[in-house]
């Protein structure tokens, strides 16, 4: 059970609600957002929630059955819009997408791919400054000073940026310069880090593990929310499975059973999802048809030459066409009729 309470509730009011749920034989959990307070009510007997509901000091009660109540759809008329700086929207009849370099290189890169994205009408920039690789041979990015440039090459060119936290000890000084947290596939279920990123008042962009299940993404969700950040996007990546022939299997099936379990926005990486740069388009376009609010694609001016991930970073001439055909395909997605 959900019960989202009055701004104006007082102390002596919250406690006396929360000892009439407890004499039911109630688990409570309050939980704070910078939006709302709630009451998170669990177990108990059965009652009529119109003796709750009825109080001047609730605004809204629910009962909810999903084991992650707060990202569940069952308590949301609407899809969530997650609202950034600058009028820049993701979810809810809007596509976004988001782009640019695997790893941040150098400044004349940053500043090359700004400009070029500024001409195709994109809002937010991707792209690694601390990179999580598998091998510890391998480019581990540039830091904090590089984040310090991405920030500001991007922010002078009117964009937002959408790059990745490791630890939860980086939070205070990446705050300044990231409008948009990453967390990857490795830190999917770091409950420590999800938690502290509910107390960051920055959307959180959490991609699916490796092997996660969409439950356990969902769950992961909650520990964001719970933590008291409400603005999450939900990302699908791709799973491990025995498959070879492509980096990894991008779920489509995720799509429309997240945004049917949850209110959340969903996007999708179709660039880590194949890893093969003649298909992510491909596979972006069906993501959108399959309801998808927006991707997350990787692209380098020459892909051979990238640092890293070149073999799945689209050239700045196939962006260009990917983005005309995803605005085509998203307005066909609007016009088809939902089949649920």
């Amino acid at each position: 059970m959900i019960i989202q309470l009055n701004s104006a509730i007082s102390p002596t009011q919250k406690n006396e609600l929360i000892d009439e749920l407890y004499n039911n034989a109630y688990g409570v959990q309050e939980v704070t957002t910078k939006e709302h307070s709630y009451l998170i009510a669990q177990g108990g007997k059965q009652m009529d929630i119109r003796s709750i509901g009825n109080k001047p000091y609730v605004q809204d009660i629910h009962v909810v059955q999903a084991p992650y109540p707060l990202v569940s759809s069952s308590w949301k008329e609407q899809p969530t819009k997650i609202h950034l700086n600058d009028g820049v929207q993701i979810g809810r009849k809007e596509l976004s997408i988001i782009a640019g370099p695997c790893t941040v290189e150098n400044e004349k890169q940053i500043d090359e791919m700004a400009k070029f994205l500024v001409t195709k009408g994109v809002k937010l920039m991707r792209g690694g400054i601390f990179k999580p690789r598998s091998s510890p041979y391998s480019y581990q990015g540039l830091g904090l000073e590089g984040l310090k440039l991405f920030h500001q090459t991007a922010h002078k060119n009117g964009l937002q940026i959408v790059t990745e936290i490791m630890e939860q000890n980086q939070i205070e000084e990446m705050y300044p310069y990231v409008d948009v947290f990453q967390v990857g596939a490795r830190n999917a279920q770091n409950y420590k880090l999800l938690g502290a990123l509910g107390k960051v008042d920055k959307p959180i962009l959490l991609k699916r593990g490796f092997s996660q299940s969409l439950d356990e993404l969902l769950h992961a969700a909650e520990y964001i929310f719970t933590g008291g950040n409400e603005k999450i996007i939900l990302c699908e990546r791709g799973i491990r499975t025995f498959e070879k022939s492509y980096r990894n299997t991008l779920d489509i099936n995720a799509i429309p059973l997240l945004k049917q379990k949850s209110h959340l926005p969903v996007i999708v990486d179709p660039s880590h999802g194949i890893g093969l740069r003649n298909h992510v388009s491909s596979v972006a376009l069906g993501c959108i048809m399959a309801g998808a609010d927006g991707v997350l694609v990787e692209i380098h001016k020459h892909p051979q030459m990238a640092v890293s991930d070149g073999f799945q970073s689209l050239n700045f001439s196939e962006f260009s066409q990917l983005v005309e055909n995803l605005e085509l395909t998203f307005q066909l997605k609007n016009k088809i009729k939902p089949f649920y």
